[in-house]
């Protein structure tokens, strides 16, 4: 197991919003990286993560949920009973099983059962339905799938369509060891797997296109969950806030490397949030950019405190730097970013608490190389040139399940389809995704920039932006806007010149629609292709004069439609 450093001062600044200086909290100590060697990274299936922790700490909680404890030992024994279930029900070894990956304690055990079992754990969106969760399964070849009742049903729904699909199961029956003939065997079976054997395939988030399946082998997920233990400071007095809507194995993997206690908050609440990390003392808050976003505009804000977090951690897409810093200066701790992708297990970039840089993803974790590219001509870039990011390392994917030919370059280096920029010392800093930025009149425009600054008015609590064809110029932007409903409404122009007086005349939002909501994945990812469908069937939008030179014409303006 990782050693537990000294902890140096703390990195935080004082509270500054709701608390005046004598009041300030009292200096915490920071989160310094734990030391990694990746020659000294345990040479163990995914599994044996979890043998080790239980091991070393078997009395140690491992998970923590509103319903009670699990010990390190308790877990390792619970993966034991899974995997013997699973011997059972889910044929041979190297067949696959779907796991609803629910924000709950059954997770892990049924996680690291399925690879001890020697199956493929195939990770499922608790969300999916029809068309979707079938091409998930179908993909997958899925034998087996393990849900709770309301994910169970969808399953249900579908399963005329999965001739493979054998049985659905719930992750009690496993626990217990009732599932499959035979009754409750004893020791776990399988013969121990070659570390470059794939454990565990994951889908990309589809956000452009049908998702892809990720496989991902024991070796990818050990390192990555030693890097990751690494850059973000985790050790066995660690105590990790899950605010996540799903169990995500990255935090899970993290960890359990690090023999660490994970506490499990699925609620969107961020004040239940903030007294569960106090409640149980958490060091590590972990969140998403849309739920931190919605708490640096809470209006309880200035009430709420982080008694013990060291730092609060933000991943899966952008937290803008004006967010990042309100709650960094409120708490008085770092907020920080990370970036990966499902090819890389995930992690390839992570920002040091001791160290930020607001709108940063930080460096490149340890072990891995990463690069910057011109589009075209597939050059390297010199710092502060925007290009398509490449990676390499030990994390990164076997390749995806079914696909012809490589999914890297002969060098290694995997094309991860993003656009940004390293600075002089090394931290990356993302602009968009190749398949969200679109020409206008030959600028290349990217919508998160407009949406940075859509975002800032008042009274938009969310905001995406897509490309909107138009036959001479290209594509323009084409924004929706979520309002906040405290805040008095704007008229379409108000929202429109906020943005088109601040930026060139290629990003100038020319349609806008106001909605209910933006449609994300899980994670909080802008799903554009669905905006793009609604924007092709957009018959009369709120529209700015081309020749206006960033200032509405009223006459051009209508009501939304």
């Amino acid at each position: 197991m990782p050693p537990t450093p000294d902890l140096p001062p703390a990195t935080g600044t004082p509270a500054s919003r709701g608390a005046s200086a004598d009041q300030a909290r009292p200096a915490r100590p920071g989160l310094p990286a734990v030391p990694f060697d990746l020659a000294r990274v345990p040479e163990v299936p995914l599994d044996g993560l979890l043998r080790q922790a239980a091991a070393a700490a078997p009395d140690r909680v491992a998970v923590r949920t509103p319903t009670g404890t699990t010990t390190y030992a308790e877990l390792d024994g619970r993966a034991d009973d899974c995997a013997r279930s699973l011997s059972r029900a889910a044929g041979g070894s190297g067949t696959a099983v779907g796991l609803v990956a629910s924000l709950d304690q059954s997770f892990a055990a049924v996680y690291y059962g399925a690879v001890r079992a020697g199956r493929v754990v195939v990770l499922i969106n608790p969300h999916l339905r029809g068309d979707a969760l079938t091409h998930v399964l179908s993909v997958a070849g899925t034998t087996v799938v393990v849900a709770q009742p309301e994910a169970a049903e969808r399953v249900a729904q579908v399963r005329g369509k999965l001739p493979h699909l054998r049985d659905v199961l719930s992750p009690d029956a496993l626990v217990q060891g009732r599932a499959g003939p035979g009754g409750r065997g004893h020791g776990a079976p399988g013969n121990a797997p070659h570390l470059d054997s794939v454990a565990c395939v994951q889908f990309t988030s589809g956000t452009t296109g049908e998702p892809k399946a990720v496989q991902l082998t024991h070796r990818n997920l050990v390192v990555n969950a030693a890097q990751i233990a690494s850059v973000h400071g985790l050790d066995g007095d660690a105590v990790t806030l899950n605010n996540l809507p799903l169990y995500h194995p990255m935090h899970l993997n993290a960890a359990v490397y690090a023999g660490a206690t994970q506490v499990l908050c699925p609620s969107p609440d961020p004040a239940e949030a903030i007294e569960a990390a106090n409640r149980h003392r958490a060091t590590h808050y972990y969140s998403l950019p849309v739920r931190l976003a919605h708490l640096a505009a809470d209006p309880r804000l200035p009430g709420l405190r982080l008694e013990t977090v060291r730092a609060v951690f933000s991943g899966g897409s952008a937290l803008l730097p004006a967010q990042a810093r309100t709650l960094g200066t409120h708490f008085g701790v770092p907020v920080v970013q990370g970036y990966g992708l499902a090819e890389t297990s995930p992690l390839t970039h992570g920002e040091p608490p001791a160290r930020p840089r607001p709108g940063s993803v930080g460096p490149e974790v340890p072990g891995t190389d990463c690069r910057v590219v011109d589009m075209d001509r597939r050059t390297p870039l010199p710092a502060g040139r925007d290009g398509e990011i490449q990676v390499r390392g030990p994390q990164l994917m076997r390749g995806y399940l079914g696909a012809a030919g490589p999914a890297v370059d002969a060098d290694g280096w995997f094309s991860t389809g993003d656009i940004g920029h390293r600075d002089q010392d090394g931290y990356l800093y993302l602009v968009d995704r190749i398949k969200d930025v679109f020409k206008y009149e030959n600028w290349l425009v990217s919508p998160t920039e407009i949406e940075q600054v859509l975002i800032t008015h008042p009274a938009v609590r969310d905001c995406a932006v897509v490309d909107h064809p138009e036959p001479f110029s290209g594509a323009v932007a084409h924004a929706f806007v979520v309002l906040d409903e405290d805040a008095a409404p704007p008229g379409p122009a108000e929202l429109t010149a906020h943005v088109n007086d601040q930026v060139p005349y290629y990003q100038q939002i020319k349609y806008l629609d106001v909605v209910e909501r933006v449609p994300r994945s899980p994670n909080g990812k802008i799903l554009r292709r669905e905006l793009r469908a609604r924007a092709a069937h957009t018959d009369r939008a709120d529209r700015v004069h081309p020749g206006a030179a960033g200032r509405p014409h009223s006459d051009l303006l209508g009501e939304n439609p």
